[in-house]
């Protein structure tokens, strides 16, 4: 049996940072010194990407040995396994929907569903499948207005709890739609089929990534400085079209998501193989396979806390403080992490998935 490859895990623990960063930021307040906002600002899209991708990486390893041995009986066994787990962080992330509009868990579920149907596909077809839908989504939106359902001042969808509504946020313009989102997930199914303990094949995949994602980051910014010619209203238009925002997820984000997502992937596989007995490696490690109890941890204990201190201030808070609360809470997640880690082999909420699913 091959090692576990703790650099997966340093990963999802850095992504799972990220994403609290972002949606402390967007709940509490993001208004204050410019610094602290384009720091914060980095980790838009860029983390929640790096996230789904993991999964994808975590669907591979789940099957890899029973597509490999042809193993059918097993194959059925690990399907049923994802499927139950799809509906239960589908279950998780509608629960609290109303406190936290933002959630990913719900599409998370939606988007493995999808992946059953694609476990044994060849690896040309899931590039080809992704690349159909990061295309798909623009041609999308020449029929369909992506604002529909929005106020975008108050981030609140009008008919979320329609039928149609919810429909159209899953699969068309929430924040995390399942077109194209499902893409970050194939890539990571993708690269989860490689030899990931092949140092070669990752010090690759590291500088090809990077070169890309640094090559569509400047080719974003010079379009838009060139064609705006230093007009402020201009820039702001073009950037909702050559910007690399999340939202709309248009083909130019989704390539520089997935980029980054691999970069950042890869860099923790190199260098936690690397610093292997380092302590800072080993507490990101633990708190990377506790990553979805700190998830909803941040939503139910994190944004709970401060709303219930003083409710009517939320969204009026400085970005100073979202991020310094959401750099505090990420540190007291993994303290957490590795006290839990020394007693218990999985995190609370981890372990209740397991116990339901497996």
């Amino acid at each position: 049996m091959k090692k576990r490859i703790i650099g997966i895990d340093v990963a999802r623990a850095l992504a799972a940072i990220g994403m609290i960063i972002v949606n402390f930021k967007v709940v509490f307040g993001e208004n204050g010194l410019s610094w602290v906002k384009s720091f914060a600002s980095v980790f838009d899209g860029k983390a929640a990407a790096t996230f789904v991708v993991l999964a994808g990486v975590g669907l591979a390893l789940m099957t890899n040995s029973a597509i490999k041995n042809k193993d059918q009986d097993k194959l059925k066994i690990v399907r049923g396994r994802i499927l139950k787990r799809a509906l239960f962080l589908f279950i998780v992330g509608i629960s609290y929907i109303a406190i936290w509009p933002a959630d990913i868990l719900h599409f998370y579920g939606i988007y493995m569903a999808i992946m059953i149907l694609l476990l044994t596909s060849k690896e040309r077809t899931l590039i080809a499948t992704a690349i159909t839908l990061i295309v798909a989504f623009p041609i999308l939106m020449t029929f369909w207005n992506y604002e529909t359902g929005w106020d975008f001042n108050t981030l609140d969808y009008q008919d979320f709890w329609t039928l149609k509504g919810f429909m159209r946020n899953l699969f068309f313009n929430g924040f995390h739609p399942v077109i194209p989102w499902t893409a970050f997930m194939l890539f990571g199914y993708w690269f989860g089929k490689q030899d990931l303990h092949n140092d070669k094949f990752i010090k690759k995949i590291f500088w090809i990534s990077s070169i890309i994602f640094v090559s569509i980051q400047a080719l974003s910014y010079l379009s838009i400085s060139f064609l705006s010619e230093g007009n402020q209203e201009t820039a702001k238009e073009l950037t909702e079209i050559l910007g690399t925002n999340p939202m709309p997820p248009l083909p130019i984000y989704m390539f520089n998501g997935s980029a980054i997502a691999f970069a950042i992937i890869s860099a923790c596989i190199i260098i936690a193989k690397r610093f292997e007995n380092n302590k800072i490696i080993d507490a990101l490690n633990k708190t990377g396979q506790l990553a979805l109890t700190f998830y909803v941890a941040h939503v139910i204990i994190g944004m709970g806390i401060i709303d219930a201190i003083n409710p009517a201030k939320m969204g009026n808070y400085s970005v100073e403080f979202s991020v310094v609360y959401a750099l505090v809470f990420s540190l007291l997640c993994i303290v957490f992490a590795v006290i839990w880690r020394k007693y218990k082999t999985s995190g609370p909420l981890e372990w209740i998935m397991r116990k339901i699913t497996d």
